[in-house]
């Protein structure tokens, strides 16, 4: 058994010839989760006799934008198709699948729990059409009753703290895989299944999984910025529910909006003081509030019962034994934005004539950007970045110093064993067959470590 897709241009030619009954869904309305698709047969049908649950060989199934439509035949479901058209119903033919906007997943869903029989239309069974609502289903609110937990992180001070927090808003959904829904949730039923039968078992768990939606959101935003984030909330909503109910009922979240939060006012001033402290770890910030409070306590003092000269007495009494004037704050403020501008830039480097750049080339004498930060002067005054000086030919000096004749390694002008100073003029060595250098290339070794060639006169580099 199988659908074939009917050609629009034959529907009003042969429609009365040929196809003599015909399964038709009228539109959903939104309460209205699926139908069961009821035969209809017209005057010149010659199948007005028909059982009520028996599909016709050379039906015609129609489906309508916003429908899915699938058929089952001994409580297994044997066809499935989200393409809206007419459908010719061929038992000679294998079982077919149209999807459509549900997805390839709904493949997966068919192989798994629709079992494709045929029973050559023998009227022993019992065939059924229904048609599912997969429009978004709107306008479902919710609210917290109680508090939900929602985490408050500050970085900077290396604090958090949980706060209380009431939500309300809206959330839709939609029926992503109707073979699990038919399987899981409203099996067989004999003419509608309305969304007032699941809607409360939907909202109990949407709202029981708002904590750990929450608590993934708490890192990257604060609860106050909730209503402006919406797809991340509608993200996080489908990701926490995907198991239950998703992959076991084939109903996914469609969008998810949060219309105001509050928290308790314990809270708030909780907030507003911590806010406070990373405000005030500034220098800056921290003088200005020492200047704000002065100029009160200033305002304060001069309105004193005892006098204006006590109440100055009292505020400079409490400007020593604080520690820490504005003026000092202001200096330290001062201080750091200093450093902060004289920092080197990220990825800096230093030309040879002084210059700091940031750049490819100097920005004073032109010069391109050394490929590492291995920059070395030659005794002949160059700066080179290669291996050898550009000018003279030497070869850059070893990192690990130089080889004295009596076999000591060492980094200063001279041997600190036996006294020698370092050799300027011997030549330097590198093997005429591999071109490998030695460490240095003023003493090589008796070989070469590369490819065993004795070192002699004619590995001189000239």
């Amino acid at each position: 058994m199988g659908l074939i897709k009917a050609a629009v241009s034959s529907l009003n030619s042969v429609m009365a010839d040929q196809w003599k009954e015909f399964f038709y869904c009228d539109s959903l309305p939104p309460n209205i989760l699926a139908v069961k698709g009821m035969k209809r047969t017209g005057s010149n049908s010659q199948n007005t006799k028909g059982s009520e649950n028996i599909i016709t060989n050379g039906s015609v199934v129609v489906v309508n934008e916003g429908q899915c439509m699938i058929i089952v035949d001994q409580g297994q479901v044997v066809e499935i198709c989200a393409v809206p058209g007419e459908y010719t119903y061929d038992m000679s033919t294998e079982p077919s699948i149209f999807s459509g906007s549900l997805g390839s997943g709904i493949v997966d869903t068919f192989k798994a729990i629709g079992k494709r029989i045929s029973f050559g239309g023998s009227t022993g069974h019992d065939q059924r059409v229904y048609y599912f609502n997969i429009k978004e289903i709107t306008d479902n609110r919710f609210g917290t009753s109680t508090p939900v937990p929602f985490r408050v992180s500050y970085t900077d001070l290396g604090r958090s703290f949980t706060v209380g927090l009431r939500c309300n808003g809206v959330y839709s959904y939609k029926i992503a895989d109707p073979m699990l829904f038919f399987a899981n949730v409203c099996g067989n039923f004999s003419s509608s299944f309305n969304r007032a039968q699941i809607d409360n078992q939907l909202y109990s768990e949407f709202m029981s999984k708002l904590q750990p939606a929450f608590a993934k959101l708490s890192a990257s935003i604060t609860y106050d910025q909730l209503p402006l984030h919406t797809a991340e909330i509608t993200e996080a909503m489908k990701e926490v529910l995907k198991k239950d109910w998703l992959e076991e009922r084939g109903i996914e979240i469609g969008k998810v909006a949060i219309r105001s939060v509050s928290i308790p006012k314990e809270d708030e001033d909780r907030i507003k003081k911590y806010e406070d402290l990373a405000w005030n770890r500034d220098p800056l910030n921290a003088a200005a509030k020492i200047v704000e409070a002065q100029n009160q306590a200033m305002s304060t003092a001069a309105g004193n019962g005892n006098g204006a000269a006590m109440g100055f007495y009292g505020m400079n009494m409490a400007q020593h034994m604080g520690g820490m004037n504005a003026q000092g704050l202001f200096s330290m403020g001062a201080q750091a934005a200093a450093n902060n501008n004289n920092a080197p830039a990220p990825n800096s480097w230093k030309c040879g004539c002084g210059t700091s750049n940031t750049g490819k080339f100097c920005a004073n004498c032109g010069k391109a950007k050394p490929a590492d930060s291995g920059e070395w002067k030659c005794s002949c005054g160059a700066s080179n970045t290669g291996k050898f000086c550009a000018n003279c030919g030497k070869a850059k000096p070893s990192e690990n110093g130089w080889t004295c004749s009596c076999g000591s390694v060492n980094q200063g002008k001279f041997c600190a064993d036996c006294g020698k100073p370092k050799p300027a003029g011997a030549p330097l060595y590198k093997c005429d067959k591999c071109g490998w250098t030695p460490a240095d290339p003023h003493n090589p070794p008796k070989f070469c470590a590369n490819c065993g060639d004795p070192f002699g006169d004619e590995d001189i580099v000239k």
